[in-house]
């Protein structure tokens, strides 16, 4: 299962919940560079030396780890990637480390919301500096504001969730993405959703494109 989506329509949260739901791994980019850094793997060895540097990891080690990665036992019966593919190359090389193992991909979801709707959900967010709890100004306010419910600790707004710098971020993501969307549209299991309205209405969506009962 592949999630595609910009920054700010939940694909993290309802990838989490359909992992959850199928009893697969939930494997996002982030989790993968970590855990093949942490093993000790050549590859890994590699990630973890170009991440030092600063510099962003290219397209063959990322493959070279969701290979490792889907190697594993647990990831048999399947994975639900978030965060991967982001590139062409990336996904052609997805295909084809499937139909090595004669897998396939079961459903590409896609979730899409305005850029307006997005730019409030992530500017609103705030983040306690203490303790990390979240809050959102609009959706999940503090009983105080500025201050963390939980250890009293003071919420603070991200430099990324700036609404320009959101705006960039949003620029970026359809620039860098149109080519990967356009690979995947005509596919049978591509599914273009919305990510109006709350985690459940997305995720009952989800559910049902996929063809799985509540």
């Amino acid at each position: 299962m592949i999630f595609l989506g910009p920054p700010g329509v939940g694909k993290g949260t309802q990838a989490q919940r359909l992992a959850q739901r199928l009893g697969l791994p939930h494997v996002s980019t982030g989790d993968m560079l970590r855990a093949s850094v942490s093993s000790g793997s050549e590859i890994g060895r590699r990630a973890g030396a170009v991440m030092e540097s600063g510099a962003l990891v290219g397209d063959d080690l990322i493959v070279g780890i969701v290979a490792e990665r889907l190697r594993l036992k647990d990831a048999e019966a399947g994975v639900v990637f978030d965060g991967f593919p982001r590139t062409i190359l990336q996904a052609e090389a997805l295909d084809g480390l499937l139909a090595a193992q004669d897998g396939e991909i079961g459903a590409i979801l896609h979730i899409t919301l305005d850029e307006e709707e997005i730019v409030e959900r992530l500017s609103g967010r705030r983040v306690c500096a203490h303790c990390g709890a979240i809050y959102h100004m609009r959706h999940h306010p503090p009983a105080e504001v500025g201050v963390c419910d939980w250890c009293g600790g003071a919420l603070l707004q991200r430099d990324d969730d700036q609404p320009e710098v959101i705006r960039k971020r949003l620029a970026v993501y359809q620039t860098e993405t149109a080519p990967l969307i356009a690979y995947y549209r005509e596919r049978p299991v591509y599914h273009l959703l919305s990510g109006k309205g709350d985690a459940e209405t997305v995720f009952s969506q989800i559910v049902k494109v996929i063809g799985m009962s509540r």
